[in-house]
């Protein structure tokens, strides 16, 4: 593996591209993913999941389900690789011991079975000292003896007359096929499913579980239905929450304001203002995806834009509290908005460039760890860059909209304009 420096290529580009090369081959199954975002947590990072049958019915019938949604999951350009590893048609092979002969040779089952299991298996007898370690010792009968189905002949077993004799008197060996285990989920027979976004092309694990819930109810009959496992368990679980932060935060900012300016209209014209900027996120998240950085809507990005809420409140806030004063003061409400935006354009330049300027290095940062600093460091920059722009303009604009509305409600503390002259005197 190269220095980070000296690759080209991304883990997501790079399981695209043996995706795309081996969709050829017809006489096997590939699947290419990279490693998950947090290790031990499932085995991908793409989606896991778990077919189930809740029915108890038939194992091919089951199987055949899987393979249809499958098959329509493959179908959509949102996923790059959608499969199973369970196969009911595993060649295998069924070992049946012929009791009576077993009995009439003076042996019982199980002595025959742990010859098998000592000679294929191998089997744990005992232990010895050694340079001051303890080692194990096992019994296993050497790979050339065991490698063919014909190496049976040669393992024996005593009868109770003394005599050796070749274990395949006493078993029947014939092929067969079916599944190489079954697993359970919830009680109900299972099946893994894994499947990998098509990241390359800017979708996520997200896109994917919109995409599942989708399909599945076109697809799964009565009695089948399928549950989330590892990272993507948790995603879904978390998914709901986002929505509750977000509202939460707007809540708490709007009842701030409320407070600050006494008013339940006027804080509409900060709270208003914030899509402008939180737009600028979702423009460079997509500016980035198409230059092929593999960003996407992430947990670094609704991170940043839970701290872009509190920074753009607080440019939108300096030019409303300056235009409320300049409202109290027997400005019209135009002069006023325009009087606040002028006035306070410069500490907002100030503070949001250099605020920029800060995150650049996360923005443009190389190496490990490289998509979570650029998640954060890119759409932070997009948003406050697109917010302080654009925000000066829109936000004296939905001041005078909703200070306009505030005057219809309650009558404007205003002074008159004898009042104005008077403390002009003194």
């Amino acid at each position: 593996m190269g220095p980070w420096k000296d690759r080209k290529i991304t883990t997501d580009e790079i399981a695209a591209l043996m995706t795309q090369k081996t969709d050829s081959i017809n006489n096997a199954t590939f699947l290419f993913m990279g490693n998950p975002t947090l290790q031990g947590f499932g085995v991908s990072n793409g989606v896991t999941m778990q077919m189930q049958d809740k029915t108890g019915g038939d194992i091919q019938k089951f199987y055949d389900i899987t393979n249809q949604l499958l098959a329509k999951l493959n179908a959509r350009k949102e996923v790059m690789t959608a499969m199973t590893t369970f196969n009911p048609n595993f060649p295998q092979k069924l070992v049946e011991a012929n009791i009576d002969k077993i009995k009439d040779a003076g042996l019982t089952l199980s002595q025959v079975m742990n010859a098998l299991q000592a000679y294929i298996g191998s089997e744990y007898v005992s232990n010895f000292n050694l340079y001051g370690k303890q080692f194990r010792v096992m019994v296993q009968a050497e790979p050339q003896y065991r490698s063919k189905l014909e190496d049976l002949n040669g393992i024996f077993v005593q009868t109770s007359s003394g005599e050796m004799a070749p274990v395949t008197e006493f078993l029947t060996i014939t092929d067969i096929t079916g599944s190489q285990s079954l697993s359970r989920f919830n009680m109900y027979t299972s099946m893994d499913v894994t499947i990998i976004p098509n990241f390359s092309q800017g979708y996520s694990t997200g896109d994917v579980i919109n995409i599942v819930k989708e399909v599945s109810k076109e697809t799964l009959p009565d009695g089948y239905t399928y549950d989330y496992s590892g990272m993507s368990r948790e995603e879904v679980k978390s998914g709901g929450q986002i929505i509750i932060i977000f509202t939460i935060c707007l809540i708490f900012v709007y009842l701030l304001l409320s407070a600050l300016y006494e008013s339940y209209i006027i804080p509409f014209a900060v709270i208003l203002s914030l899509p402008v900027g939180l737009s600028g996120i979702f423009i460079f998240i997509f500016i980035a995806l198409m230059n092929g950085s593999g960003i996407v809507n992430n947990i670094y990005v609704q991170i940043s834009m839970i701290m872009l809420i509190g920074l753009l409140s607080k440019n939108a806030i300096l030019i409303v509290e300056y235009a409320l004063q300049r409202r109290r003061e027997g400005m019209s409400i135009i002069e006023a908005a325009i009087n606040g935006a002028a006035a306070r354009l410069r500490p907002i330049l100030m503070t949001s460039l250099a605020f920029i300027f800060g995150l650049l290095p996360l923005a443009l940062s190389t190496g490990a760890g490289a998509i979570g600093n650029r998640s954060i460091g890119i759409s932070a920059v997009g948003g406050m860059l697109i917010g302080t722009i654009f925000g000066v303009l829109v936000i004296p604009t939905l001041y005078m909209i909703f200070q306009s509305l505030q005057d219809m409600i309650s009558k404007p503390k205003i002074p008159s304009n004898d009042q104005t002259t008077g403390n002009e005197n003194k």
